[in-house]
C-alpha cells in the first residue's frame, strides 16, 4: 500500500476513537447517568480530561494531518519533485508523536483509575465519600462492590467508561505507531503514486 493510502486509512479510523474518547469521557461526568449534586464528589481522574484531552484534542491534530497526507502537493520542491511529499511525511511522524503521547496520557489516567476504583459515599468510612477499594481489590472481589451506597451503579459505570478509554488509547498508540513506520517508509522512499510515478514519470 501506498504511504499516502495508508496514512489516510489512519486518519480515517483515528477520527471516530477520538469522538469516542471524548464522549465516554463526558459520560464520566455523570456517574450512573445521573447528575451528581456536587462536583467535589466526582472521582479525581474524571476532571484529568483523559477522554477529551488525551484520546481526543491531541488526537484530532494527527488524524487531520494524515488525512491530509494523500491529496499533499509533492511537486516543485527546489526541483525534487518528491521532497515535498517526503517532507510532509517526516512531519506526520511529528504529528504521529503527538498522538502517541496523547493516547499513552489517557491510557495512565485509564490504568490508575481502574486500579483506584471510583469515588463513592461509603459505609466504610462513615458515610462519607471517599475511595474505599484498595489495589484495584474490587475488580476481583464484587462483593466488595456494597461499599458504595452512591451514585447507584457508580462502580459499573465507571468500570465501563474507563475500560472503553483504555481499549481506545491502546488503538490509537497502535495506529500512532504504524503511522511512524509509514512516515519513515515515506521520507526515505516517498509515495508510490507521488508526481505521477504510477503514469510514467518513474518513482520518487
Amino acid at each position: 500500500m501506498c504511504t499516502g493510502s495508508c496514512a489516510k486509512c489512519l486518519g480515517v479510523t483515528l477520527i471516530p476513537l477520538a469522538v469516542l474518547g471524548a464522549l465516554a469521557n463526558i459520560l464520566l461526568f455523570f456517574p450512573g447517568g445521573k447528575v451528581i449534586d456536587n462536583n467535589d464528589n466526582l472521582s479525581d481522574e474524571v476532571w484529568y480530561f483523559a477522554g477529551i484531552l488525551g484520546c481526543g484534542v491531541l488526537m484530532i491534530c494527527p488524524a487531520l494531518v494524515f488525512l491530509g497526507l494523500k491529496n499533499n502537493d509533492c511537486c516543485g520542491c527546489c526541483g525534487n519533485q518528491g521532497c515535498g511529499k517526503r517532507f510532509a511525511m517526516f512531519s506526520s511522524i511529528i504529528f504521529a508523536g503527538i498522538g502517541v503521547l496523547g493516547a499513552g496520557y489517557a491510557f495512565a489516567v485509564s490504568v490508575v483509575s481502574l486500579h483506584r476504583g471510583p469515588k463513592c459515599l461509603s459505609n466504610f468510612k462513615n458515610r462519607t465519600w471517599s475511595y474505599p477499594f484498595v489495589d484495584g481489590n474490587y475488580l476481583t472481589d464484587r462483593n466488595l462492590w456494597d461499599l458504595c451506597l452512591e451514585p447507584e451503579n457508580i462502580i459499573p459505570w465507571n468500570l465501563g467508561l474507563f475500560s472503553i478509554l483504555l481499549i481506545i488509547s491502546a488503538i490509537q498508540i497502535v495506529l500512532c505507531a504504524i503511522q511512524v513506520i509509514n512516515g519513515i517508509f515515506g521520507t526515505l522512499c516517498g509515495d508510490c503514486q507521488c508526481c505521477g510515478c504510477c503514469g510514467g514519470d518513474g518513482p520518487v
